[in-house]
């Protein structure tokens, strides 16, 4: 299982990798794996602010429809419109083509309430 070094998690299995202020959200190669295939991420495009843990869309695949939770707070930038006609980019390449949502960072201390890289594969047992 494909956990990377350099991107926060949480225990809802959502990653994000920080870049200066700026968060890329998606979903971890142990969540895709657990829904299967990825067929549809519904996300309201009127969507102009997340709140940490607060739900932000979700994904439906084939076995089940889930929530994606808000790893932090931040002002929504952009929505990775590529996962209208190819949701199934999570399941190939969660951590790249497959990222779900960019976000300006409201409070960066959230970010050390995340898990790194290690915990997070302690978290699944690895």
């Amino acid at each position: 299982m494909n956990v990377p070094g350099n991107l926060k998690y949480t225990k809802d299995h959502e990653w994000i990798k920080v870049d200066g202020n700026i968060g890329t959200i998606g979903i971890t190669d142990f969540a895709q794996g657990e829904l299967g295939d990825v067929v549809f991420i519904d996300i309201s495009t009127d969507v102009s602010e997340i709140t940490i843990h607060d739900a932000f869309g979700t994904i439906e695949a084939v076995k089940t429809v889930s929530d994606m939770y808000a790893p932090v707070s931040g002002k929504v930038l952009e929505i990775n419109s590529k996962l209208n006609d190819e949701p199934q980019l999570v399941n190939t390449d969660p951590y790249n083509a497959g990222w779900i949502i960019k976000i300006e960072i409201k409070d960066p201390t959230q970010l050390k309430d995340l898990l790194d890289a290690e915990a997070y594969k302690a978290l699944l047992g690895q």
